[in-house]
């Protein structure tokens, strides 16, 4: 006899609902899109969920979804500020939990969801999704077969334009955890954690650099990693002032560099209502066209770096639907959880370290302390 699914609850169905967590819970065998999650009935009215997910059930209240003893998992895809004690109250209810970046608005409150996870017997998970992403699934590979030799400085950019401040938007209001710092920061520093570990050093910048805001809207970090006696310099950046962006990669090894401009296309194709496949059916969800593969520059002999070869390198797969693979193995014991809670604790340790060396201008050590 078959097992049965996993039945999920989406805890509302704004741009992280609609786009990054309804989708692929739906189409992953093993688990079932059972409700969707509203505030109120209002709110569930004027959304377009019961039409995009009839086999749904919409929900008006949140109360509903942590006292239905048939849901199995609660997926928090509300406002940043709520993560936390929608996540603790999901918990102690006895659910396992995925959380939307940033998993809470401090390092305290992570290692409290941590320890009440573990105290649960529960699944707590990060929504840490540019993990799956094309370009950073190749540049890992590239750094794991050495082809670029030992990387002495990686700049890795998420950039946007927009120099006007949204009005109505929970993400433009006056916040610890609204900014882009909150926002962007953990895709770019879990980057940084799955490639090279903990770094040794953080020094950043965190700015209010638009004429009217009153959230961060830009920041620069620079993390150091003291690797076999050499350091390595790790840039995060994001701006919401770049008209024309960065490149989202470019990497320098002692054998070569890596560039490679634009976005993994799933968030787009999910804004654009183009559902992924079921996880297992022939053919790749969504490969990214060659023209906007990244460049490969290296020299055929380091003796004589006057000759250098160029090459587009085909960018792997990206694919959100293996988070969401990941953790209904991890929910049925058959394997650990590709992104464990522990990696967005340290996430958001160096989010809250890269504000204080911004605010006292100095370079700090890191310590994955609360």
């Amino acid at each position: 006899m078959s097992q049965a699914p996993i039945r999920a609850a989406v805890l509302g169905y704004g741009l992280a609902g609609r786009v990054f967590h309804c989708p692929f819970i739906a189409v992953v065998p093993g688990l079932e899109l059972a409700a969707i999650v509203f505030r109120s009935a209002e709110s569930a009215a004027n959304s377009t969920a019961a039409a995009d997910y009839p086999a749904a059930r919409i929900l008006n209240s949140l109360d509903e979804a942590f006292t239905d003893p048939s849901l199995d998992l609660i997926v928090v895809a509300t406002p940043n500020n709520s993560h936390f004690e929608l996540a603790a109250r999901a918990l102690r209810a006895g659910k396992h939990v995925v959380v939307d970046k940033p998993i809470t608005s401090t390092s305290a409150e992570t290692r409290e969801l941590i320890t009440l996870a573990t105290q649960q017997g529960k699944v707590l998970a990060p929504f840490h999704n540019r993990r799956f992403d094309g370009d950073f699934l190749t540049l890992r590979k590239l750094v794991a077969v050495n082809t670029l030799g030992r990387i002495v400085h990686l700049s890795s950019h998420f950039d946007r334009f927009r120099p006007q401040q949204r009005a109505g938007s929970w993400k433009e209001a006056a916040g610890v955890s609204n900014g882009l710092l909150f926002d962007l920061g953990p895709h770019l520093v879990d980057q940084a954690l799955a490639l090279f570990g903990a770094p040794a050093r953080i020094t950043a910048s965190v700015r209010f650099d638009r004429d009217v805001t009153a959230i961060d809207d830009a920041f620069d970090i620079v993390l150091e990693y003291d690797l076999a006696g050499k350091t390595l310099r790790y840039e995060c950046h994001a701006s919401m002032i770049a008209a024309e962006p960065a490149p989202r990669f470019h990497v320098n090894g002692t054998l070569g560099s890596f560039v490679k401009y634009g976005l993994d296309p799933q968030e787009n194709a999910l804004k654009d209502e183009m559902h992924p496949p079921r996880l297992g059916d022939p053919g790749d969800w969504l490969p990214e066209p060659d023209s906007a593969w990244g460049t490969l520059t290296t020299a055929a002999d380091p003796s004589d770096p006057t000759q250098l070869q160029r090459t587009k390198l085909p960018t792997i797969h990206g694919d959100y639907r293996l988070f969401y693979a990941s953790v209904r193995d991890a929910i049925l014991g058959h394997a650990p959880l590709a992104i464990p809670a522990e990696d967005a604790f340290r996430t958001i340790r160096l989010l809250e370290l890269a504000l204080q060396s911004s605010q006292e201008q100095r370079t700090l050590p890191v310590v994955f302390s609360e």
